[in-house]
């Protein structure tokens, strides 16, 4: 994988869990799981290594990093509550 793959990776990923998150607040569960898979598919090629980057190339992961990151927050926001109240929904029966 170049330098160049793996930035275009995590731009993919970024974009899937902006749109995931946007997914999550409009309750569209179907289409949030199409692009959880999508997302997992892109992170799979994670599992043979990636290269270290260097410079503005390790910079711009490190952004889009930060970005995916607040997304992954914005969809546990989200989707948490709603567990919290099906575990204890759950535990009531």
């Amino acid at each position: 994988m170049t330098s160049n793959e793996v930035l275009s990776m995590y731009e993919n990923i970024a974009g899937l869990t902006g749109k995931m998150a946007v997914a999550a607040q409009s309750e569209d569960w179907n289409g949030f799981d199409s692009l959880q898979a999508q997302c997992a598919a892109q992170a799979a090629a994670t599992a043979t290594g990636v290269p270290a980057l260097d410079g503005a190339k390790r910079l711009r992961k490190i952004d889009l990093l930060k970005q995916i990151m607040a997304n992954d927050r914005a969809i546990r926001d989200i989707t948490e509550p709603w567990m919290g109240q099906l575990d204890r929904a759950m535990r009531a029966h």
